[in-house]
């Protein structure tokens, strides 16, 4: 409470001798010099005080009003009287969670105070804050604009409607700002620190209510200004990195928390230089400032998870482990660490691990939405499917309500885009068109991202008048939508029509990305089988690529390109030098291992890069395809049908799948079999995408199939008798 003003005025009339307190200290049986008022030094004065404040909020309603004094009999003493008895019932209000009885005595005291000495006019502020702190927004609000009436230039009382209005910026059910309270804030400060430019507390108040508004230069200049005042600031140095950072600028803004937390390393410095590198995926920066903020300060816990969090996005699995295990051990009944640690052990394939980390979160909190969400994608990638399509639609289901707010929207149309996948690579494409149609049911906005979706599946169910249908009447109502030219194109190419893709993807040309165009368009190029163009497609995109990562796949598509021509030589070198920069890149493992096999060529080196493939994604069917067509080659027959009959319980639409199983069927004398995949073969062929099928596969096919018939009759007519 604002109480400087009277209590310096007193220490200097006491100080002075002058008959004002002389009048008092007599009227009050006071000696001596009038000390800080607070409940102590009354009592330590020789007041009688009430023992209420030694009690406790249990024992608040037995608390009987205090009888500190006699009443004083000049007007200045009693309103010195009534002061300190206002302030009193203030503290105990304070004691006791601002309880009406106590918040009420002591407005009444000090508007007594003012009656008694009109000059006292600066205890409105006191009122007006006694008033914001119960709660009572709209008395305190006038009685700080009552203040300024007398005195426009009052600071106190401009500083309590700056608190007030601080206090209601923010909504929190309805998650929002407002923006009327942050301007009639922010006039406050403006007068405060115009009038008081020093007032460093309001400065940095400015600075972060500019920020909430944009006021990107504003909050700048107030942020500097208190540097300049207080080199070592924690507030303005964070607030200006917030500044910085809001403009992209995050060099400048970790130069400015680097060095406050060398300077001076608080929990929250760190914190704050945490979550700057984090904004700058720098995971493994941020992971070490949290690290030193919870030696600083061990108890927060939440800091633990942050720690590790960052732990795991920068890959650093060990020590993520260790700190939710300690996280576990810590409080055994939190589930969060049991899902970290189901996620790390995912992103390093050891399924068995995640599910019983998995199993041990739902044991503990079996309602837990995340950890429901998270084993979706767990059973997805154990290869059920069926299993994660259920579990699912039971969250929708669950959380299913007549309306929702904006971001349980947003949640469930991702929700809902995720189950018409699951249904699309499960083979039911009539549930996952339903589903994606939901997604225009729930929100309109969605509309152009389902139709998108409702084109590939009619596409990769290879039902191309559907898809063109829905393709035209997507485009009749989003003509700029990039997303919708984006699978428009894929169809085309599908259907072989590389110069009418091209042509769809050229319109997404803006200079912003088009690097990803480039690589659409070699694709394109490479179904079409014109890879001249689809050089130059790939030549462009290396030229554009700013990252390691970019240029892999780049050098990825190339050796696609020249396996595509049988340049064996040239795709392997491509493919070898994204396993050399990368180790883990399971796609160009299986490729080169894959086209090794292929040709008979170096099978143990083959088996070896396809088996890394599978141990990092177990579940690919395309890798394990490949697995057993090496092991087929190898002469490994029963180990190439386990692995193939793993794939094409997976993937039963792909006729390679089927093609390799019959030939492995054929070599172990199983002609039924072998014939029953090959005819599948030649009916996935028929179904598939003309720019996905050799030009002569369908007759080397059909060459063993006719073959094995062949076999199989004379196998099965009877022997010719002579």
């Amino acid at each position: 409470m604002p109480h400087s003003h009277f209590k310096s005025l007193l220490r200097e009339r006491a100080q002075d001798g002058d008959a004002w307190t002389r009048r008092l200290n007599s009227a009050t049986g006071w000696g001596g010099v009038i000390r800080p008022l607070c409940a102590g030094c009354l009592l330590a004065a020789g007041l009688t005080a009430s023992p209420a404040l030694a009690q406790t909020p249990k024992d608040a309603a037995k608390i009987a009003p205090p009888p500190l004094m006699k009443q004083a009999t000049t007007p200045k003493g009693a309103a010195y009287y009534h002061f300190s008895l206002g302030h009193l019932y203030e503290e105990m209000a304070a004691a006791y969670d601002n309880r009406t009885d106590y918040v009420n005595k002591a407005i009444e005291n000090f508007r007594l105070a003012i009656k008694e000495d009109p000059t006292a006019t600066f205890l409105i502020e006191d009122i007006a804050e006694l008033y914001r702190v119960s709660g009572r927004v709209r008395e305190a609000v006038e009685e700080a604009q009552e203040a300024l009436k007398t005195n426009p230039d009052d600071l106190n009382a401009h500083r309590v409607l700056a608190h007030i209005y601080t206090s209601q910026v923010g909504d929190a059910q309805a998650n929002k700002i407002d923006e009327g309270m942050v301007r009639r804030a922010v006039e406050q400060y403006k007068f405060i620190t115009t009038k008081d430019p020093k007032d460093v507390e309001s400065l940095v108040m400015l600075g972060r209510l500019d920020r909430v508004l944009e006021n990107s230069v504003d909050a700048e200049a107030a942020f500097k200004s208190v540097i300049a005042l207080e080199p070592d600031n924690e507030d303005a140095i964070t607030g200006l990195a917030s500044v910085y950072s809001d403009r992209g600028n995050t060099k400048d803004a970790t130069a400015l928390l680097e060095k406050l937390a060398q300077k001076s390393p608080s929990p929250r410095a760190l914190v704050t230089l945490a979550q700057n590198y984090e904004a700058m995926k720098e995971y493994a920066l941020a992971a070490d400032a949290y690290k030193k903020a919870l030696a600083l300060d061990p108890s927060r816990a939440e800091l633990r998870a942050a720690l590790a969090q960052d732990q795991f996005l920068a890959q650093r699995f060990d020590d993520a482990l260790q700190t939710y295990q300690e996280m576990a051990a810590a409080n055994p009944q939190d589930a969060s660490p049991y899902l970290g640690m189901a996620q790390i052990y995912q992103q390093q394939r050891k399924l068995d691990d995640a599910r019983r980390a998995m199993d041990k979160a739902k044991q503990i909190d079996p309602e837990n939405i995340e950890i429901k969400y998270d084993e979706v994608r767990l059973l997805v990638d154990e290869g059920k499917t069926p299993e994660a399509i259920t579990a699912l639609k039971a969250i929708l289901d669950g959380t299913a309500h007549r309306t929702y707010d904006p971001n349980q929207k947003a949640a469930r149309s991702k929700m809902l885009e995720e189950l018409g996948g699951l249904y699309r690579t499960n083979g039911q494409n009539e549930q996952a068109i339903d589903t994606f149609r939901q997604m225009v049911t729930l929100d309109p906005d969605n509309a152009a991202r389902a139709s998108a979706e409702i084109i590939d599946t009619y596409r990769l169910s290879r039902d191309y008048a559907k898809a063109q249908q829905e393709s035209a009447d997507a485009a009749a109502k989003f003509p700029n939508d990039r997303v919708l030219h984006e699978v428009r194109a894929e169809l085309l190419s599908d259907q072989g029509k590389t110069d009418a893709s091209i042509a769809e993807l050229k319109k997404l040309m803006d200079g912003k990305t088009d690097r990803d165009v480039y690589l659409k368009m070699a694709d394109t190029y490479q179904k079409g089988r014109n890879f001249a163009e689809m050089g130059k497609a790939l030549d462009a995109a290396e030229k554009l690529s700013t990252t390691d990562e970019d240029r892999a796949n780049v050098t990825f598509m190339r050796g696609e390109m020249y396996e595509r021509q049988k340049k064996y030589d040239l795709a392997e070198k491509e493919f070898r030098r994204v396993v050399d920069q990368d180790g883990k890149n399971a796609s160009a493992l299986n490729y080169l291992g894959y086209m090794l096999a292929d040709q008979g060529l170096r099978l143990q080196e083959a088996s070896g890069y396809i088996e890394r493939a599978v141990a990092l994604e177990p579940n690919n069917y395309a890798f394990l395809d490949s697995l057993g067509w090496v092991y087929f080659r190898m002469n490994r027959l029963d180990d190439a049908e386990t692995q193939l009959r793993r794939s094409v319980q997976i993937m039963s639409k792909d006729p390679t799948i089927h093609d390799h199983l019959g030939d492995v069927y054929f070599k172990k004398g199983k002609l039924k079999e072998a014939i029953a995949e090959w005819q599948s073969t030649v009916k996935q062929i028929g179904t598939s995408s003309p720019a996905d099928v050799e030009p002569d596969e369908l007759a080397k096919v059909q060459k063993k199939l006719d073959g094995a018939r062949v076999r199989l009759a004379k196998e099965q007519s009877p022997p010719r008798r002579n």
